[in-house]
């Protein structure tokens, strides 16, 4: 599992670096195709259209097909993609082309995090975050890249060359997928924990649990909705706010963003973590929370180092919001869960920058920045709204407590027998003393996850 979880995150990192070596060039095929305004904003729209309308049928092809050979098929189209738009010359073949791209990279996102999802019930441990994280750090890696390149080279040669590398770490990576396909995390619409639940119950119980569960699969795609509806905010007006709000000359408006997404990467790297030690309520919560405060004192901020606080503030509170989402939502229904998923965050992503632009037209940008704390907020109410609707009554018996734990740090672990031997493992044993409190205390909790969540009293493998 060592390298398809390496070519699993190469491939959210080509993902990233081909999205950000897009968005630096831009300003130069707006030029190439004499586009207004207006009409470069319809031929963005086209980009948004066909990633949508893709990732509405693509988690149904990685359940026919496997979410690895989508993943290696989108892989390719998106880089191949990415050579049409320096070729427009007008806007309407501008828009066309980013059909085909939008195309590309909605299949490349579905598909992807749907392998992800199947790797981490297969890894067993929450690494949903480092994922996330490589596609951060390949976005900063392109953006600063074309960064560089831009004064020097056209968009075609410079995309030319992105497409290139892309299809280059496709052919390495999709050979690796391909020879070790992962086993889908769950199978038929309610997914792992909706199976758990309902199995050995009459079919009226189990039909009630896929009902909770596609509940649930919704309130955590709203929530990765609010997560991009911040992230697509702070991308499009977070500089404009430094320069048009506080006067910041150009060079330090764009570090507005860039303090954005380094905390971001910051906090997915460390989300593994998190998810283990605090549980994935408390990581949406909480980061739910911390993006409220962060975005209230960068939209309301008198000075620019309090605006550029707290938009760092907010990348780490936006971090594993989207990756714990998703993967519950991929556990819980499969492909199919995080298809619902990745098109409500895409949706929030797509209207965060428009319903500001229009509330800073009519009020000010500081009062349409705020929006973002006002769902960040509601991000961290649903957090526990899916916690009480995926609750399990916890009792003495190891087969509830387990699935108690399944549902809290958001990956499928089934209960090993009491004292089952592990090869290269040693017994752990859980002190018959050990109250709820004990229970959901770190120690106990992280203890409890890796040796297999055995009951009170009973000697079980770590």
């Amino acid at each position: 599992m060592t390298r398809v979880r390496a070519a699993t995150t190469a491939f959210f990192a080509v993902d990233g670096f081909i999205f950000a070596s897009w968005a630096v060039r831009i300003p130069a095929v707006k030029e190439a195709t004499h586009a207004s305004p207006a009409a470069l904003g319809l031929a963005l729209l086209g980009a948004s259209g066909g990633a949508v309308a893709t990732m509405t049928i693509s988690g149904a092809l990685c359940r026919r097909l496997g979410s690895n050979r989508v993943v290696v098929a989108a892989g390719a189209a998106l880089s191949a993609a990415l050579l049409l738009p320096p070729l427009a010359r007008s806007a309407l073949w501008l828009g066309l082309a980013l059909v085909a791209f939008g195309v590309g990279y909605g299949a490349m996102n579905v598909s992807m995090n749907s392998l992800a999802v199947d790797l981490v019930a297969r890894l067993r441990r929450p690494v949903m975050p480092s994922f996330h994280a490589a596609w951060s750090l390949g976005g900063l890696a392109g953006a600063g890249l074309g960064g560089l390149l831009a004064p020097h080279l056209a968009p075609l040669p410079h995309l030319g060359l992105v497409a290139l590398g892309g299809l280059a770490v496709t052919a390495a990576c999709g050979r690796t997928l391909l020879a070790h396909p992962v086993p889908p995390a769950g199978t038929g619409a309610g997914g792992g924990a909706a199976r758990a639940r309902g199995s050995g119950n009459p079919p009226g119980a189990r039909g009630h649990a896929r009902a909770a569960a596609w509940r649930a699969v919704l309130l955590f795609g709203l929530i990765a909705m609010c997560s991009a509806y911040g992230e697509g905010a702070i991308g499009d007006w977070g500089a404009l706010h430094l320069r048009q709000d506080l006067g910041a000359d150009p060079g330090l408006a764009a570090a507005g963003y860039a303090a954005f997404a380094l905390a971001e990467a910051c906090g997915r790297l460390a989300g593994s973590w998190l998810l283990a030690h605090l549980g994935q309520t408390w990581v949406l919560a909480g980061g739910g929370l911390t993006a409220c405060a962060g975005m209230l004192g960068a939209a309301l901020a008198p000075a620019i180092a309090v605006a550029l606080a707290g938009f760092a503030l907010t990348g780490l509170g936006v971090a594993n919001m989207f990756p714990a989402a998703m993967t519950r939502a991929g556990l819980l229904a499969g492909p199919n869960g995080v298809a619902l998923a990745s098109t409500l965050g895409y949706a929030g992503f797509l209207l965060g920058p428009p319903a500001i632009g229009f509330l800073a037209s009519s009020a000010s940008l500081g009062t349409g920045l705020t929006t973002v704390s006002a769902l960040s907020l509601a991000a961290a109410i649903l957090a526990f709204a899916t916690d009480s609707e995926l609750a399990v009554p916890r009792h003495r018996g190891s087969r509830r407590r387990a699935l108690h734990l399944q549902h809290r740090y958001g990956f499928n672990r089934a209960p090993r027998q009491a004292g089952a031997a592990v090869p290269g493992g040693r017994r752990r044993r859980i002190p018959p003393t050990a109250g709820p409190r004990a229970w959901c205390s770190a120690r106990f909790r992280l203890a409890a996850v890796l040796s297999g969540c055995a009951g009170r009293g009973r000697y079980v493998s770590g």
